[in-house]
């Protein structure tokens, strides 16, 4: 499998990015839950303020808004998921745990597959990560 993006599709950086009125919740969730790194945040922008976390570096993050005035937030599906791949059991085991501690529990997947080999959390927006095992694919 390539690692490279097709010719046609020149790609240097992949953002993945989402409003919120919760900003220091969802940030708590994936920078402390998830333990991805800050790369970088602005302030009031036109109103606008947020951080970015990288997947594992600047290539590749997500980016999470907030307006001042707040913005309308689209409410996921059960089925709308960011799914990390982990081929180490026990590192799953200790994010889980580093989320549940933080009073983050695992809820029943929409789609039966995540559950044979993944955890499924929500976020503070009720968004849906899964911590996908990948030791036996």
């Amino acid at each position: 499998m390539s690692r490279q993006w097709p010719p046609a599709l020149p790609v240097v950086q992949f953002r993945i990015a989402r409003p919120t009125n919760q900003l220091d919740k969802v940030l708590r969730f994936y920078r402390d839950g998830l333990k991805l790194k800050v790369i970088g945040s602005f302030e009031d922008h036109a109103g606008y303020s947020g951080v970015m976390l990288g997947l594992p570096g600047r290539e590749y993050h997500l980016e999470f808004t907030t307006h001042t005035e707040g913005s309308p937030v689209p409410s996921p599906t059960k089925d709308n998921l960011l799914v990390f791949y982990i081929p180490d059991a026990d590192a799953i085991k200790r994010l889980t745990e580093r989320l549940n501690g933080m009073g983050c529990f695992e809820v029943e997947p929409e789609n039966p597959y995540w559950k044979e080999k993944g955890k499924t959390f929500e976020d503070p927006d009720g968004w849906r990560v899964v911590l996908m095992n990948t030791s036996g694919i």
